[in-house]
């Protein structure tokens, strides 16, 4: 396989940036995500990308919980504050305010426009990224707005 190729080609598909929490008790994780689509319509299930070796994966696995919120286009900012680890500081991660999402709890970010919880039905370990297949179970929109790409932001994750 000529490698360069393929980088290419992985690297052409359009990705979202959004932020993924997960909590387990006091334990909480956060980090920003590009590999996630929406799967089915009925029931409504997202599949997503989570590192194999991070601690929202752990969470996510031990819990079957996530949330899920999409970046404005102007929040690229949020976006890298959310590739360090998760410090929180009362009602902030990692320096961004919080509140505790309707169904489950979980951190939801108060400056992201959408966001979504949902429960996870499937976790496919197969590499470095795990494949999880989760039901939305609730979802809200604060206002409306372009979402983040990661072709506008000059990054790359993935080839």
């Amino acid at each position: 396989m000529d490698l360069e190729a393929k980088k290419k080609v992985l690297r052409s598909f359009t990705y979202g940036l959004y932020i993924l929490t997960a909590q387990d008790g006091e334990e909480v994780a956060a980090g920003t995500v590009n590999w996630v689509t929406q799967a089915s319509f009925q029931p409504p299930l997202i599949a997503l990308g989570v590192k194999a070796e991070s601690r929202l994966h752990a969470l996510i696995e031990r819990t079957g919980k996530l949330c899920l919120m999409t970046l404005a286009h102007d929040q690229k900012g949020i976006a890298q504050d959310f590739f360090k680890p998760t410090t929180r500081e009362g009602d902030r991660l990692n320096g961004h305010p919080f509140a505790p999402s309707p169904t489950f709890g979980l951190p939801l970010l108060t400056e992201l426009p959408y966001w979504l919880e949902a429960e996870v039905r499937h976790l496919y370990k197969g590499g470095d990224h795990s494949l999880v297949v989760a039901e939305v179970v609730e979802a809200g929109v604060r206002y409306e707005a372009k979402p983040l790409v990661m072709w506008d932001t000059g990054w790359f994750y993935g080839g």
